[in-house]
């Protein structure tokens, strides 16, 4: 196999269920296209080497299959260890776009007009407008590492600071309720909080928002 069947082999057998997108943000940094990563994923479902599954957020997961996952997957000369191989996730896996879907859910019942840029649309991840206010925020999904995310909290900070032309507008960024997001938060220093007037909102699996300013 090629060096990267055997690096999607090696992240598969230690994340069970990880996607395609993320395993391509793993491999070659956050905003990677997925097809490359998609198109060498199916070549390994077609060798019996992963099994494509539904996940229970709907997204398409890849498994290690059982008799891979039977005996220990090598990898670059490092043996690594048996991984179990489970059909679903037993937690949902909060991609960006579910986390919009319970953002736009929770602003509409409080009165908001809302658009939403799904996927990779260009544009402002959620526009909501109430009377003559109006209100931006910027999401990230959950990631799959530590490093990863703090690269999406960086990025949607960004972002945000990119999107700051309204003088009345209010702006928000919108993270999974994650102890690392929330630590991320907690860590930005309290002027640049004060100077912006940036909140924070922490979505959990549950459906539960909480806003932070």
């Amino acid at each position: 196999m090629g060096a990267l069947s055997d690096r999607i082999l090696k992240i598969v057998s230690q994340q069970p269920g990880i996607p395609d997108r993320w395993l391509a943000e793993l491999l070659f940094g956050p905003g990677t296209a997925q097809q490359r990563v998609n198109g060498e994923c199916r070549s390994l479902a077609a060798k019996g080497l992963l099994e494509r599954a539904q996940r229970a957020d709907g997204l398409i997961g890849n498994f290690v299959t059982t008799e891979q996952s039977s005996a220990s997957v090598v990898v670059e000369g490092q043996e690594m260890p048996p991984a179990p191989y489970p059909h679903s996730t037993s937690a949902p896996f909060m991609s960006e776009d579910v986390l919009k879907k319970m953002l736009q859910s929770w602003l509409i019942t409080q009165g908001w007009t809302v658009e939403v840029a799904w996927a990779r649309a260009p544009g402002i991840d959620i526009h909501a407008r109430q009377g003559g206010r109006r209100w931006i925020i910027e999401a990230k999904g959950e990631g799959t590492l530590a490093p990863m995310r703090v690269n999406y909290f960086l990025g949607v900070l960004g972002e945000t600071l990119q999107r700051m032309t309204d003088p009345q507008a209010a702006y928000s960024v919108a993270f999974p309720d994650l102890k690392q997001f929330r630590g991320l938060w907690a860590r930005l220093p309290n002027l640049a909080k004060e100077r912006t007037k940036i909140s924070a909102l922490f979505v959990s699996h549950g459906g539960n928002i909480e806003q932070i300013t």
